[in-house]
């Protein structure tokens, strides 16, 4: 009797089922689907966060203490200077409006940004399934390899997100410090500062890897709790709901540190920058270790209903149009 090679090795087995099953699970569609769906995501975004960014980006750049104890009315001044800057003694549609700075570099970072990180994540999770899948489930099980892999391959395009980081560094300062950008084209911006926008990239990346990570490991997490993904089922709404929370939660929690660090990078002017070395010292120095975790509660109380929006329409969209375009 002849046997194959794939009969003698299970292993060959196990990746030749991978290739077969690695376009099908809770992140996987085709590429059309992939990128709709997350297009579809970062622009409902946009709409409806972007004045929460930045008051979370004015909270996180505020280097003194906002908060003081024994004095309501002091914290309430302080935070509305923070939040408002130069408006917060106008009226109040005036002072709504100031929170819309930098809508057209936010436009384009964000819808880019989710296309990336949305449908970038699970195509390269069908890659490494075929390539590391067999390995992921003999050394940690089935559904914790499956879970590794969707939060290992999250970290990686977490750490390639920061090819867009000029992007995010002009929406930051249109955010925080508008005046540095006054009068300044966006093409002379670019010219004129080159890869300065790349300030902060070492910083960025290693924000963003733990931060991915815990997001679609979380994610995963969450929806093997839930049994979804198992024999081709399908998430819910609520489904989908649950799991981004969990993701954006433990994601939001562990970048936090470092994305203080990030944000007091790029809201420096262009011919003063600092290093994160010099900003973590003065961080500690000034504010406290807690200086660290500061804009966390606002962060967790409205940017986290915005990642958890945006992930959940990803997901969902994802899945439907794949439905759609696999059935025409």
């Amino acid at each position: 009797m002849t046997m194959t090679a794939s009969t003698c090795n299970p292993n060959s087995q196990k990746k030749q089922d991978a290739m077969a099953t690695s376009g099908t699970g809770m992140m996987s569609g085709t590429s059309n689907a992939r990128i709709l769906g997350s297009a579809i995501a970062g622009v409902s975004e946009l709409m409806l966060f972007h004045p929460v960014d930045t008051i979370a980006k004015r909270l996180m750049s505020t280097e003194s203490r906002l908060i003081v104890v024994n004095s309501a009315s002091t914290t309430a001044l302080n935070l509305n200077h923070a939040i408002f800057k130069e408006s917060f003694d106008k009226k109040p549609l005036t002072k709504v409006g100031s929170l819309f700075p930098g809508i057209g570099f936010g436009a384009v970072y964000k819808i880019l940004q989710r296309v990336y990180k949305f449908g970038g994540q699970p195509l390269l999770k069908d890659k490494m399934t075929v390539l590391y899948g067999v390995e992921f489930e003999d050394r940690f099980g089935h559904k914790n390899g499956r879970t590794l892999l969707a939060a290992t391959s999250g970290s990686l395009i977490g750490i390639g997100e920061v090819f867009l980081l000029p992007l995010d560094a002009l929406k930051v300062k249109a955010q925080t410090a508008p005046e540095q950008l006054k009068g300044r084209g966006v093409l002379d911006i670019f010219r004129k500062e080159g890869f300065g926008l790349y300030r902060g990239a070492g910083w960025t990346a290693a924000r963003n890897a733990p931060g991915s990570f815990a997001l679609f490991g979380g994610n995963a997490a969450a929806k093997a709790r839930m049994g979804v993904g198992e024999d081709g089922q399908q998430a819910t709404w609520a489904q989908d709901a649950m799991a981004s929370s969990a993701g954006a939660i433990a994601s939001i929690t562990v970048a936090q540190p470092l994305d203080v660090v990030k944000t007091r990078i790029q809201n420096r002017p262009f011919n003063s920058p600092e290093s994160g070395v010099s900003i973590i010292t003065n961080l500690v120095k000034n504010e406290g270790i807690g200086g660290f975790f500061k804009g966390l509660t606002p962060k967790l109380m409205v940017v986290g209903p915005k990642l958890v929006f945006s992930f959940t329409i990803a997901q969902h969209t994802i899945a439907y149009f794949t439905k759609r375009f696999n059935h025409y």
